[in-house]
């Protein structure tokens, strides 16, 4: 059993019979009130995302999950398609919703991570920073610092970050693909 205090983001435990992953926590004592837990989270059946707060006399579940390496191959309408890691012959796909913001993210042919809780997949855990090409960028405009000097660019995947001005078509970049920021150039185009 786990206590409210307990909670961290990337926990998962269950919740009125329903498995759950904390997304966001903050630990909240107010002048007079009992402490709280505020977060949001992650229903892994359905990726609906719900605010909650618990409080000190409630206890949760914990559950266990099974990580199980696997490729991601690619994606068609919504639907992404993985297999066993190096078992390319048994493929299966997962919903986008499954895997939540991470999927904008996603290379074909890299490793990731699936959770499984009784014989069903969860969620999927790819790597915390991404390498990605841009595959556009508009030219940065002197003078344009007000904003914060950056500017949006899409990489490979179709996914929209903002970089700063002097990244350009072609550079390497690398991604947080837990907060979808832009962490730095790894490679200027040639």
């Amino acid at each position: 059993m786990l206590s409210y205090n307990e909670l961290k983001i990337g926990t998962m435990f269950k919740f009125e019979g329903t498995p759950y992953e904390v997304v966001e926590y903050e630990f909240l004592r107010m002048q007079q009130r009992k402490p709280v837990a505020k977060t949001k989270i992650r229903n892994l059946f359905t990726g609906q995302i719900l605010e909650r707060n618990f409080h000190q006399n409630e206890a949760l579940e914990s559950i266990e999950v099974d990580k199980i390496p696997i490729t991601y191959l690619y994606n068609h309408r919504g639907e992404f398609w993985f297999c066993e890691k190096g078992n390319p012959k048994n493929r299966f796909k997962i919903p986008e919703e499954k895997i939540g913001p991470q999927s904008k993210f996603l290379k074909p042919n890299s490793d990731v991570t699936a959770m499984k809780l009784d014989e069903q997949i969860l969620s999927i855990k790819g790597p915390i920073k991404a390498d990605l090409k841009v595959t556009e960028a508009p030219p940065g405009e002197r003078g344009n610092t007000a904003q914060g000097g950056s500017k949006m660019a899409i990489l490979e995947t179709g996914a929209q970050v903002a970089v700063p001005l002097f990244v350009n078509t072609g550079d390497v970049v690398r991604v947080n693909t837990e907060t979808g920021q832009y962490t730095e150039r790894v490679e200027k185009s040639k």
